[in-house]
């Protein structure tokens, strides 16, 4: 973002002025080139598509890059990471989402230290092979696995947690890899990315005195495939029978429901107490540890095919990219 020079609204600006910004990456000795995407747009007005232009640019470019850094707006950011994470078969190379909550023009910018870090984990190898071979999130620097991270401050410059799942490497003096955390791709395989999502899911948020027709009419939207069920704590909700009722009838209608915790950290066990139970014995699949990000992403991907209810339940329930801790 820079500062518009009139109204001095933050806009988006062209990624093609990076070098003027940031002359330090000049000294990386690296080959650096820019890719900008037209519009630019604020990461806000965000939609599936630019996640298939992403994708596709990184598949064209693969076989000419050790890696890619991809510069974003920190409001969708948890997203698009979680996103291309499934969109991305194979990965073998790091893809590095990194942006800034101060803009790139000030003096206090966060964005030079996030974006040197961030190209130069992008470029980092052992014995020929990425030190860091999936998609993540750098920032204020931590280096996360994309699919487990969700922006926790609007404010602070450590926007970004990983609640339940260690960093993968730390930026100090030096940048510090936690090895064991990273995953590796044993068998090598090329590159496949995912052109196709289902975009008919929702997001319900449980809150008291959620209303009847609130839920009803959630699961009568149209052509909706899966929602992302927002529960309270261990994955709990109301056991008013109308509740349970609705929920019931839009599993009938072959709604995938997939249950998530509000909380910021801990995991969905529905076993655990009756209001969860309900919800296990209607149907409803547990998200175990995932991220709401991830969760409404893995979704669209898990629904983007015509199969059976089963499949998608097994995917689901898996871990596809080191989502949920299984």
């Amino acid at each position: 973002m820079v500062h518009h020079p009139e109204t001095g609204i933050l806009a988006p600006f062209d990624f093609q002025q990076i070098l003027e910004e940031l002359p330090e990456l000049r000294r990386f000795n690296y080959i650096l080139d820019t890719y900008s995407f037209q519009p630019l747009i604020d990461s806000s007005n965000l939609t599936p598509n630019e996640w298939f232009k992403l994708a596709r640019l990184i598949k064209e470019k693969y076989q000419q890059y050790d890696g890619f850094v991809v510069l974003h707006g920190t409001d969708t950011m948890a997203y698009t990471a979680s996103a291309l994470s499934f969109m991305l078969k194979n990965l073998d190379k790091p893809v590095i989402l990194t942006g800034s909550q101060l803009p790139i023009g000030t003096l206090r910018t966060d964005g030079k230290e996030n974006l040197i870090s961030a190209v130069e984990i992008a470029a980092a190898q052992r014995n020929n092979q990425a030190l860091v071979p999936e998609v993540c999130i750098f920032f204020e620097n931590k280096l996360l696995r994309g699919n487990r991270t969700t922006k926790t401050s609007a404010e602070h410059f450590n926007a970004f947690e990983s609640p339940n799942y260690p960093l993968l490497a730390e930026a100090g003096i030096s940048i510090k890899y936690n090895v064991g955390a990273i995953h590796y791709n044993t068998h090598k395989k090329n590159l496949e990315i995912c052109e196709q999502l289902n975009a008919n899911v929702a997001i319900l948020k449980i809150f008291p005195g959620i209303s009847r027709n609130l839920v009803n009419s959630m699961l009568n939207i149209p052509n909706l495939k899966g929602i992302v069920l927002e529960t309270y704590g261990a994955g709990n909700a109301p056991t008013h029978p109308w509740f349970i009722k609705e929920i019931k009838e839009g599993l009938k209608k072959n709604i995938i429901i997939l249950n998530v915790t509000q909380c910021s950290s801990g995991s969905v066990d529905m076993s655990k107490y009756e209001t969860g139970n309900e919800l296990l014995k209607a149907g409803v699949i547990s998200g175990h540890d995932i991220t709401t990000e991830a969760a409404l992403t893995k979704l669209m991907y898990v629904l983007r095919k015509d199969k059976n209810k089963n499949e998608s339940i097994i995917e689901l329930s898996s871990s596809l990219r080191g989502e949920i801790s299984k």
